[in-house]
């Protein structure tokens, strides 16, 4: 059996909320707390549904500001997700993050419009996606799913399905000779 090749999924967590246009609808013009948290939760949701089993996924959050963050991961849905360390930018976090994953060969997609993390692992030799092209990836990938549950229309099992041509006919003769 060949051997899978790795597969990592850097998501840089608040440039997507901000310029994802599928959690832009979801926290609204106002970004208030509650929106912005379930603008979050979506996010690490469509994270979890679309890495499945092909990635591994890590979502970064710029937590550089808050004299707090020590930079742990925690793990939800088997999607790490982690706030960069006090005095030091997600940028940063994620960028080593895909150079280190480039350096053991593994195959690495970057989640950003920030165009200076896509240059930067672009010279790396990694690949990226936009904010809006996840939000439309992800809407596909929802829409994929809800068309492979849709019900199928039941095939009628009769025991005439079920039997031979041949025996069919005969047991047909039968019947209508017997009228």
């Amino acid at each position: 059996m060949p051997k899978q090749r790795k597969k990592l999924l850097l998501v840089d967590g608040y440039n997507v909320l901000r310029s994802g246009s599928r959690y832009q609808q979801i926290a609204g013009p106002d970004y208030t707390d509650d929106a912005f948290n379930t603008a979050r939760e979506a996010l690490i949701n469509d994270v979890v549904n679309y890495a499945g089993r092909d990635w591994r996924a890590i979502i970064v959050f710029d937590g550089g500001r808050n004299e707090f963050s020590t930079g742990e991961a925690e793990s939800v849905g088997g999607v790490r997700i982690m706030f960069s360390p006090a005095g030091q930018s997600a940028d940063k976090v994620i960028e080593k993050l895909a150079h280190d994953a480039r350096e053991r060969q593994v195959e690495t997609l970057v989640v950003t419009s920030d165009a200076t993390i896509q240059d930067t692992v672009f010279g790396f030799g990694i690949d990226r996606m936009s904010a809006n092209g996840f939000s439309r990836e992800v809407a596909m990938h929802y829409e994929e799913a809800r068309l492979d549950d849709t019900p199928k229309v039941a095939e009628k099992n009769t025991v005439a399905a079920r039997i031979d041509p041949a025996t069919l006919a005969k047991l047909k003769a039968l019947r209508d000779n017997a009228r």
